[in-house]
């Protein structure tokens, strides 16, 4: 089942903004130096403060090296860079960071950095993080929680985690589906408590340059976590608050599999299946395999006290494992119930 696509690719990727709030004047120049398409003066501004500490330019320096704007592209610096801001809770190189790991397929690195990232209710990698729970993919396989952080990421609005969602429905039985969504209003709630508590007024902060920087207006913008379907030049974007969208290369599409069994012994013929069966219209699916020996084997154990009959369904580079020929759902889900549970009744 190809449940990430385009995610971390070209135009999925969520624009974010160049930050000017806190070491003073090389930070906002920089930022200025960026909105007049001079990246290479943005970033020696930017070089020295960030050297120093300041997470705001050292994220900056990230996306500059991401983006290969003001220095040659080098996904290992903008991954340092990120590092390094994220290490001092700034929250968009937390995101970035998160993403870069899974990207690089440093899984179990990535994985407090998403959950951190989850936390706040960000959709992108609630839609990665979301994948890896439900293909087991360096963490424990959980299809209620999986269930739950891809709708939150399609209810906030990214296309790939509808897709994803869409496709999720045809394994995960209902009542999982259910507790994921109640699990997701959960985390909405969550989310908004923090926006809440991130809003409240703080004391100022030392050498703040907002005042001297003022934020566009949200209409002439790319939102902070927004997708943008298509990249958007950074010299178009007024007060170059926003550089164009990051872009990152696609992870590998995970493993489908209706259940976590795959086991490796040789096919053995399976016993007949009991003549009442036969001509019946539902079916139920026992696995999904990219090793066709594996879905051979799987019947061999299991098939003989479904009752039913063995379709090896090709699609996609992969062998689904059903058992057909159930009169009715209740059958079907009888036949489940008897293979040891984990399958999924298939509608005629």
């Amino acid at each position: 089942m190809k449940v990430v696509d385009k995610v971390l690719a070209g135009g999925g990727m969520a624009a974010l903004m160049l930050v000017a709030v806190s070491a003073g004047a090389d930070v906002k120049a920089g930022v200025e130096a960026w909105g007049r398409g001079d990246y290479a003066k943005a970033v020696a501004e930017w070089r020295t403060p960030a050297t120093r500490g300041d997470a705001d330019a050292q994220f900056n320096l990230g996306q500059a090296y991401k983006l290969g704007r003001g220095v040659p592209a080098d996904q290992a610096q903008a991954t340092d860079w990120f590092r390094k801001a994220a290490a001092q809770g700034h929250e968009q190189a937390i995101d970035n960071y998160g993403l870069a790991l899974f990207q690089e397929g440093r899984k179990a690195e990535a994985l407090p950095w998403l959950e951190k990232s989850v936390a706040r209710d960000e959709k992108r990698t609630e839609l990665v993080l979301g994948t890896m729970l439900f293909n087991g993919d360096g963490i424990s396989r959980d299809w209620t929680r999986a269930y739950a952080l891809v709708t939150r990421s399609s209810q906030q609005g990214l296309p790939q985690g509808s897709q994803t969602l869409a496709q999720m429905d045809r394994y995960i039985p209902e009542g999982q589906r259910r507790e994921g969504i109640a699990m997701a209003q959960q985390i909405e709630a969550r989310g908004r408590a923090a926006q809440v508590a991130a809003a409240a007024p703080t004391p100022p902060r030392p050498a703040t340059v907002t005042s001297a920087a003022p934020r566009p207006t949200p209409s002439s913008v790319l939102p902070p976590r927004g997708i943008a379907t298509t990249p958007v030049p950074a010299s178009t974007v007024p007060g170059a608050s926003y550089p164009a969208p990051t872009t990152v290369t696609p992870p590998r599409a995970p493993r489908p599999a209706a259940t976590p069994v795959e086991v490796a012994e040789a096919h053995r013929p399976a016993p007949r299946p009991a003549a009442a069966m036969i001509g019946g219209k539902w079916r139920i699916q026992l696995g999904a395999f990219r090793d066709a020996g594996n879905a051979h084997a799987l019947w061999s154990r299991v098939g003989a006290r479904t009752g039913g009959t063995p379709d090896y369904v090709q699609a996609g580079g992969l062998t689904r494992l059903q058992a057909t020929g159930f009169p009715s759902r209740a059958a079907a889900q009888g036949a489940c119930a008897k293979a040891g549970g984990g399958c999924v009744v298939v509608a005629p």
